[in-house]
């Protein structure tokens, strides 16, 4: 059985997201990045000087991979962009389901061979509409097909294993990898049946450790699991429809979760208004920064 500790963080952002995802860090310049999917938003924030900063974006961005100091890319419902960070300047970088318009990207994660995954879903989360990509340079190879809600991409600190979930089905899968390209090397075996639990697996992070950090969707929590897929820990969230987690910090030892305000009606946001911010989990982990993708 898990053990639950209430919430010990802050509020790290108080602007409310709609559906706030695809959280970041970017070590070289102490900056944490995330999206309002349905906003349009992507949202920067120093974490040292505390400098906030809100870029429209003109698609439906979900998931950031750094490059460099001034360069990112970005995955959409218009495809893969590459973004200058100092002039917000977008240049496509790949097509991504252009024959599927009525699909949207989600969550995404950077594999430690420098190639980045990333899935996509229907606008409506349509059964079985979406996809996991694999994205090297340039090239996109689809992986995976059949998905409602592609989240807790994730990956090994060796990069020999990947994790992804159909947030409809709350089965987290392991997929053996090629540690080099970030291919698959074998078949996804299921690694935690969570069918039984409140709420929807979604975004999630692997630390140092090889243990998973989820954020688990209408629970108002983080969910700890170690190598072995035992449910080890919860941490409540305020926020109760809780996304994903991201490492931060100068030694990737804190934790950001984002959270959304979608479907909840103004009784409920009344009730509370933290649903929809940002937070940090207020507890001390062993993460790990981000790989950065390779043009």
């Amino acid at each position: 059985m898990a053990t639950v500790f209430p919430f010990a963080g802050r509020v790290l952002d108080e602007t409310p997201m709609t559906l706030g995802e695809g959280p970041t860090f970017d070590p070289s310049t102490g900056t944490a990045w995330w999206f309002n999917i349905l906003g349009r938003e992507l949202h920067e924030l120093h974490l040292a000087s505390g400098r906030k900063a809100v870029h429209a974006l003109p698609f439906m961005g979900s998931a950031l991979a750094v490059i460099s100091d001034s360069k990112q890319l970005i995955a959409s419902d218009d495809g893969l962009f590459l973004r200058d960070t100092a002039t917000g300047g977008l240049t496509l970088h790949a097509a991504l389901e252009n024959d599927l318009p009525g699909n949207r990207s989600n969550d995404g994660r950077m594999h430690p061979s420098g190639a980045f995954w990333i899935g996509t879903m229907g606008r409506k989360a349509e059964i079985g509409a979406g996809s996991i990509y694999h994205v090297a340079k340039g090239v996109v190879t689809k992986l995976i097909g059949d998905i409602s809600i592609p989240n807790s991409i994730c990956f090994s600190p060796d990069g020999a294993s990947g994790y992804y979930v159909d947030t409809k089905v709350n089965r987290l899968m392991r997929v053996p990898l090629d540690a080099q390209t970030g291919l698959p090397a074998g078949k996804a075996e299921l690694f935690i049946d969570s069918t039984d639990g409140k709420g929807g697996v979604d975004g999630s992070v692997c630390d140092a450790e090889g243990h998973i950090w989820n954020a688990r969707w209408g629970a108002g929590a983080v969910d700890r699991y170690d190598a072995n897929g035992n449910h080890i820990a919860r941490y409540e969230v305020p926020g109760r429809q809780t996304t994903c987690p991201a490492f931060i910090g100068a030694d990737a030892s804190r934790l950001l979760v984002t959270s959304a305000r979608e479907n909840l009606d103004e009784d409920a946001i009344a009730a509370n208004p933290q649903h929809g911010m940002t937070f940090e989990l207020g507890v001390e982990v062993k993460g790990r920064f981000e790989p950065l993708y390779r043009l």
